[in-house]
């Protein structure tokens, strides 16, 4: 991601009216936006593959479906944030049209520019949800998806799916699938090779 000029501690209000009108997707932490960097084609693939299957199993459910044109609004935290995927099965939901506040169930597909972001502050940011159950991390260099599940007594349990075991299962929407579908049409990105010294 990368830092935008912007004046700064933004109200939310704020943010949203100049969100409407920008041709640029930003993300809004406690008064400062960031704007939002473009995604590979696996990153894409990837998240297509996994609301298409989610939207399947969930039709007719009243749970609902989002990509990454759709905001998170994080009240305890003060943000705003971009999933790249996430479920919300809250009717509250249905009553604003540019945001939800009570996700379920939330993914986001790792990059080199927000793996770190995505595991560290934007975790803690998300456990601030209390409707979220699921956090759900896919890599795009190798097929490995990890699941954290919040259990009965708050705490956040890993599990890790690899092509050894391939059958993911979610729990927060009572879901199982499997890798193959998960990453459907993907090739995988590359390692990115570490920056040489300086001399």
């Amino acid at each position: 991601m990368i830092t935008a000029a912007q004046p700064p501690h933004l109200t939310p209000d704020d943010y949203l009216q100049l969100e409407a009108r920008s041709p640029v997707k930003h993300e809004y932490i406690n008064g400062e936006i960031v704007a939002m960097a473009g995604a590979s084609d696996a990153h894409v693939t990837i998240a297509l593959n996994a609301a298409a299957l989610l939207r399947s199993h969930l039709r007719g459910t009243g749970c609902r479906v989002y990509i990454s044109d759709m905001k998170v609004r994080l009240d305890a935290c003060n943000c705003f944030y971009y999933p790249d995927v996430f479920v919300t099965c809250d009717p509250r939901d249905q009553e604003t049209s540019i945001y939800k506040r009570f996700p379920c169930l939330i993914v986001e597909v790792l990059s080199d520019s927000t793996e770190a972001f995505d595991r560290g502050d934007k975790f803690i940011h998300y456990q601030t949800l209390n409707s979220l159950q699921e956090y759900v991390l896919i890599n795009t260099r190798q097929q490995r998806v990890e699941t954290f599940c919040r259990n009965s007594s708050g705490l956040w349990v890993l599990q890790s799916y690899t092509a050894d075991q391939p059958v993911l299962q979610l729990t927060s929407i009572d879901w199982s699938g499997t890798l193959a579908d998960l990453y459907e049409e993907v090739t995988l990105e590359t390692q990115s090779a570490p920056a040489p010294p300086t001399p």
